[in-house]
């Protein structure tokens, strides 16, 4: 009982950061730029962003076997209106990045909000991250900048005491960043240790229907994150190949399947964004990939919360670290 009325809590508050896809009320056109019409805009917590409820995922794309397959899928993305894009600079060394400053943003930096990451664990490589990232992707500033993937709440605490989180707020204070974040997927407690400092409008965790059944960041995290209007970025919906019986980031394997045995990609995808996230950040393998994750944003309705828990129910006996082998 105590699980199903947080995530009822949860999904009322869904409404409040979907911003109309139809219209403004003097021109009647959905939102669009020179590119384009864009998908669908959701707020992005306390920073009051309008962004995309898609983004694409730099891992991915830094990734891919060809420099070609990665323009056509940074193309695809953007055709089909997505102007979120996630990086970080651990990402193959620097590769992704490097991907992005060559094929994104020479041409569209003016109408993409772009993220990247640092796991920086002292001020002097969290300096050397910063200039590096903005070297690599060709940008004088970023749009978020973010704290990658604490472990738990002694690595928070170390980054605190070396200095990370005040170079961080020095490079906002001068600039080079507009808006701060951190990420996670080991450890709800660590997001947790890290919003004892209000420092940051963002946070990047998983979000999917096996979460709340083992571990939950769902359940723990992103009701702190609504109350203190943080902006919540949706990763590993998919269980960043768990649901298809992986073991290790990205890779499909012969664990039980969540898809397609229990339930479908549109099921899983749709669950995610049924919850109040800003940004569901996909991992995509080639353009085909991406036109589905577009074509599933166009064609989203909210899942009511009957259809969420039957959805979490129906895959509750596999959740755990076999399907979310990242947890800790």
């Amino acid at each position: 009982m105590e699980r199903r009325s947080v995530l009822k809590w949860l999904g009322g508050f869904t409404a409040g950061i979907l911003l109309s896809t139809q219209a403004n009320a003097q021109d009647k056109s959905p939102p669009s730029d020179r590119l384009g019409k864009l998908l669908p805009l959701r707020t992005l917590g306390r920073t009051g962003e309008a962004v995309t409820m898609l983004g694409v995922g730099g891992a991915h794309i830094g990734g891919m076997s060809s420099e070609r397959d990665a323009q056509e899928t940074i193309e695809v993305a953007l055709q089909g209106g997505v102007r979120f894009f996630d990086t970080a600079e651990s990402y193959q060394s620097g590769g992704s990045e490097t991907r992005y400053g060559k094929l994104l943003t020479p041409q569209y930096r003016d109408v993409i909000y772009l993220m990247t990451k640092s796991t920086a664990r002292n001020a002097d490589e969290a300096r050397l991250h910063l200039e590096g990232s903005l070297r690599r992707l060709n940008t004088d500033y970023l749009d978020l900048w973010q704290v990658h993937s604490v472990n738990n709440p002694q690595d928070v605490d170390e980054r605190v005491a070396n200095g990370v989180f005040e170079v961080m707020a020095e490079a906002k204070e001068a600039g080079k960043v507009r808006h701060l974040g951190f990420t996670g997927h080991y450890q709800p407690d660590a997001l947790l240790r890290v919003m004892e400092s209000d420092l940051f409008d963002t946070c990047q965790m998983p979000v999917n229907l096996a979460d709340p059944n083992y571990s939950s960041f769902i359940k723990q995290v992103m009701p702190k994150l609504i109350e203190r209007n943080i902006g919540v970025l949706a990763m590993k919906s998919l269980a960043n190949g768990g649901f298809f019986g992986g073991s290790a980031h990205g890779q499909h394997g012969d664990n039980p399947k969540i898809v397609p045995n229990r339930v479908s990609i549109a099921e899983a995808i749709n669950f995610a964004w049924s919850l109040p996230v800003s940004v569901l950040i996909t991992g995509t393998d080639n353009p085909q990939q991406m036109q589905e994750k577009v074509d599933l944003a166009n064609s989203f309705t909210v899942m009511n919360e009957q259809q969420r828990q039957a959805l979490i129910e129906k895959v509750a006996d596999l959740a755990g670290t076999t399907v979310e082998f990242y947890k800790a």
